[in-house]
């Protein structure tokens, strides 16, 4: 029988990664509370374990993105053209409480909406999301008053896919728990969780990548499926795990986890496209005519030239870019002398699809959160991203007020805007161009700088390729000459290294 000295020894992990001694960043930033947590801290022996914490402070940091929307729910919402636009506090949800049929009782794509929408342009689970919150709000008052309470409703389900989505990131990298803090403390995170219902879709995304980890395939299969049931995203992340798996031999797990998608995207799909298909396609049709819009690079260009491009010549062409970048990644993945990480190429694939878009909407970096951490979980990285982000929340609502403030022109021009949107593409970019980096350089990789494999790989953690082309299907040799540690990979090398994190 173990001592009491043994059991409490054995609560936490001995190996565990903790930021504030090997990340400068986030020791620098722990001055604020007292300073790096000292070697003989027992983390986890008590009710404050990292996971406990990450959710408490994702709750906290949501909460204060509420206080932040307070101005627009006082009143910005209701009176005034600008307001919301000037507090850049606006959010969807509570005009589509009215604007979609929700507060007259109508039924999500099988009733018609008065006006130029005529069904709900939003995929079925999102959908189902959206109808809930209307069943919980309080169908008596004023329209105002509905709509406060339906903001409420959903800003209270929403606060719950942010705790899941940041205990999600924490379990997923078994000894990386307190990387969930990037997400909790992630300041677009906070600022744009309640202006739509994408925290749904990432929710069910970050769950289906810990279950990836835990190598149950058909689960996260069918949990990345109803995650395209919210969002259309997360579908592209079969893409990369194809090729991870192919040169891995892995067919039968990817055969798991990509039949499971379709089956319970299905599940949610065909009810509502058999008996109501007009309903059903229109967030798809609505996606192809959209023409372009906020946040984009295409945008910039559309405004700067006296012949813009036709919505549909548009289309062709972020379709041809996005599907370069996917036979990029594909390539960079047979041929990297390291098997990459799936959250790396989960951030890659997601990222392309958001930089050749036609539109950026201020909360879609919540697609990209909590996969840049598994990908990147360096502080630094994050939050220049980060910095960039908020330059964009900011820019947008600027712009805004500048476009609906008349003759006054509060707020920012269109070529302040055009600068907004380069912080955005260029912070995007940044993080990408160091992933791709750890990619072809794996002992530059936070992660694998340890010995690990692929933490969050599943089945493909430690396992050996069987497909490979160019540098990749030749032994490397280390340098000649070279300061940093040399690190062993798989399942040879399950220990800690000497390597510090970056």
């Amino acid at each position: 029988m173990p001592s009491a000295e043994s059991t409490h020894a054995s609560v936490h992990e001995p190996d565990q990664v903790r930021p504030t001694r090997d990340d400068a960043v986030a020791r620098a930033g722990s001055e604020v509370i007292g300073g790096p947590i000292g070697r003989r801290a027992l983390l986890g022996a008590d009710w404050w374990t990292p996971v406990r914490v990450v959710a408490l402070v994702a709750i906290g940091m949501f909460a204060l993105g509420l206080v932040q929307k307070a101005p627009c729910y006082n009143g910005g919402w209701f009176f005034g053209a600008s307001s919301q636009y000037t507090h850049a506090c606006y959010s969807d949800i509570p005009h589509l409480y009215q604007g979609r049929g929700f507060a007259d009782g109508l039924v999500p794509y099988f009733d018609k909406l008065p006006g130029d929408m005529q069904y709900l342009e939003y995929p079925v689970l999102t959908g189902v999301f959206m109808e809930v919150a209307a069943w919980l709000t309080p169908g008596s008052g004023s329209i105002q008053h509905q709509e406060q309470w339906y903001w409420m409703v959903n800003a209270g389900m929403l606060m719950a896919c942010a705790a899941i989505i940041a205990v999600c990131v924490s379990r997923t990298q078994v000894r990386r728990p307190w990387d969930g803090l990037l997400v909790a403390l992630a300041p677009a995170f906070a600022l744009t969780a309640t202006i739509n219902w994408d925290l749904l879709a990432v929710a069910l995304t970050a769950a289906a990548m810990l279950m990836w980890s835990r190598g149950r395939s058909l689960a996260f299969g069918v949990l990345l499926g109803l995650a395209t049931a919210a969002k259309l995203y997360p579908v592209f992340l079969l893409g990369p795990l194809f090729v991870l798996c192919w040169r891995a031999g892995k067919w039968r797990d990817f055969g798991k986890a990509f039949g499971g998608a379709a089956v319970s995207w299905l599940v949610v799909n065909l009810p509502v496209a058999y008996f109501a298909f007009d309903g059903w396609s229109k967030f798809y049709t609505f996606s192809q005519e959209r023409g372009v819009d906020f946040g984009s690079f295409w945008l910039i260009i559309a405004q700067n030239s006296s012949h813009p491009l036709s919505t549909e010549m548009v289309n062709t062409l972020a379709t041809s870019l996005v599907l370069l970048c996917c036979v990029g990644i594909a390539v960079l993945t047979i041929t990297a002398p390291r098997r990459p990480r799936f959250a790396q190429l989960a951030f890659l694939i997601v990222a392309a699809f958001i930089l050749t878009n036609k539109v950026y909407s201020p909360q879609y970096v919540l697609w990209l959160v909590p996969l840049a951490v598994l990908a990147r979980p360096k502080w630094r990285d994050i939050l220049i991203w980060q910095a960039c982000e908020v330059a964009y929340f900011l820019g947008i609502w600027m712009y805004l007020a500048y476009t609906t403030s008349g003759d006054a022109h509060k707020g920012l021009p269109t070529d302040g805007y055009h600068w907004a949107i380069g912080a955005h593409l260029l912070g995007t970019l940044y993080l990408c161009v160091i992933i791709v980096r750890d990619i072809l350089m794996p002992e530059r990789d936070v992660v694998r700088r340890t010995g690990e494999d692929d933490p969050s790989g599943g089945v493909l953690d430690g396992a050996e390729d069987v497909f490979v082309l160019g540098p990749a299907a030749r032994p490397t040799q280390p340098a000649a000459h070279t300061e940093e540690p040399q690190v062993a990979w798989g399942s040879q090398n399950t220990g800690p290294s000497d390597g510090r994190s970056l």
